[in-house]
């Protein structure tokens, strides 16, 4: 006698969450916040544990529960997801759109983490290529 398999899962896995098992619990504003932060970089939830040096679980908990970060961690994770602590905790002063970074941004900002003897080699480059394109 065989065993027969049944599914009885009833929620389907949606793009934001490819793995694991769905949970029931809201976010809190905080974890929703880095939430759209983390999917704004395309990142997954242990990549940005990952760089944290923390386990997935718990990053995922800063995401899902109410949490007490230390002020090292609110650095380090603002770096990680390129927003300021300011917006992180909900003080944004609107110096910053709501919507996604541009592309040109998002790419300097990734240039910023460079040497400065390679960013300047970006920049000379640049500035060329803006003087040539404004002077038409």
């Amino acid at each position: 006698m065989q065993a027969e398999t049944i599914n009885i899962l009833e929620v389907a896995y949606d793009e934001d969450m490819p793995q694991g098992r769905p949970t029931k619990r809201p976010r809190t504003a905080f974890g929703q916040r880095v939430f759209e932060a983390r999917k704004r970089l395309g990142y997954s939830q242990a990549e940005v544990a990952e760089k944290l040096s923390i386990t997935q679980s718990g990053y995922a908990a800063w995401e899902r529960d109410p949490v007490a970060l230390r002020p090292d961690q609110l650095q380090k994770l603002s770096k990680v997801l390129r927003v300021s602590v300011d917006e992180l905790v909900g003080q944004d002063n609107g110096r910053r759109s709501k919507g996604p970074s541009g592309k040109a941004r998002r790419l300097f900002e990734r240039v910023s983490e460079l040497p400065r003897s390679q960013q300047q080699h970006i920049l000379t480059v640049v500035e060329a290529f803006v003087d040539k394109k404004v002077a038409q």
